[in-house]
């Protein structure tokens, strides 16, 4: 059996996949899905873990979690959705390996009786300021924190958000605008 089965089983799009779905709870649905944006997921995991045993499991956890997590939730784009649900995912497997690999060392510094230990912000300035960013990122307001993800994370343009979110171009500039200011605002006052 292929871990990525290109061939798709059925004509019906994302959103009567997802709604079909929700009414009957189907998994065949849900492997439909599966096999449309497995590729895609796998891509994404790879560019975190870079390891592409790491990357296939990731992919098998994220669609796990979509059997339940589909029956309470319908996202308007499936693909965008998806995409954000596996970087979540992905970021959260880094951190929980960062905090047991923190855990195994100072165990082994306890052992060896090294004094001190450095906070991860000094050990990683880079993934402080992301986590500081991301959290920044939280605090706005969803119409701004969409269009922020959107933009910058998937590099989406003007027309491309204007034709997910339904925003009006202006709207669309007024909320990266605006976002962006409060995302300097927020950051500068944590700092």
């Amino acid at each position: 059996m292929r871990f990525f089965p290109w061939k798709r089983k059925s004509s019906l799009s994302d959103d009567e996949l997802l709604l079909a779905y929700r009414n009957t709870g189907d998994k065949a649905l849900v492997g439909e899905l599966y096999t449309r944006y497995a590729h895609l997921i796998y891509g994404h995991c790879l560019n975190y873990f870079g390891d592409r045993e790491l990357a296939r499991d990731a992919v098998l956890q994220v669609f796990e979690k979509l059997f339940e997590t589909l029956l309470k939730q319908t996202p308007d784009n499936f693909k965008v959705w998806i995409s954000f649900v596996a970087r979540n995912h992905c970021i959260s497997e880094l951190r929980k390996r960062k905090t047991a690999d923190g855990k195994q060392d100072l165990y082994v510094r306890d052992e060896t009786e090294l004094s001190v230990v450095p906070n991860d912000d000094e050990q990683n300035p880079k993934e402080a300021q992301l986590q500081k960013l991301e959290s920044a990122v939280e605090e706005l307001g969803d119409e701004q924190r969409r269009c922020i993800e959107l933009f910058y994370l998937q590099e989406k343009s003007y027309r491309e958000i204007v034709a997910i979110t339904g925003f009006s171009e202006k709207q669309v500039k007024s909320y990266l605008q605006n976002g962006k200011r409060n995302l300097k605002r927020i950051l500068t006052q944590s700092a």
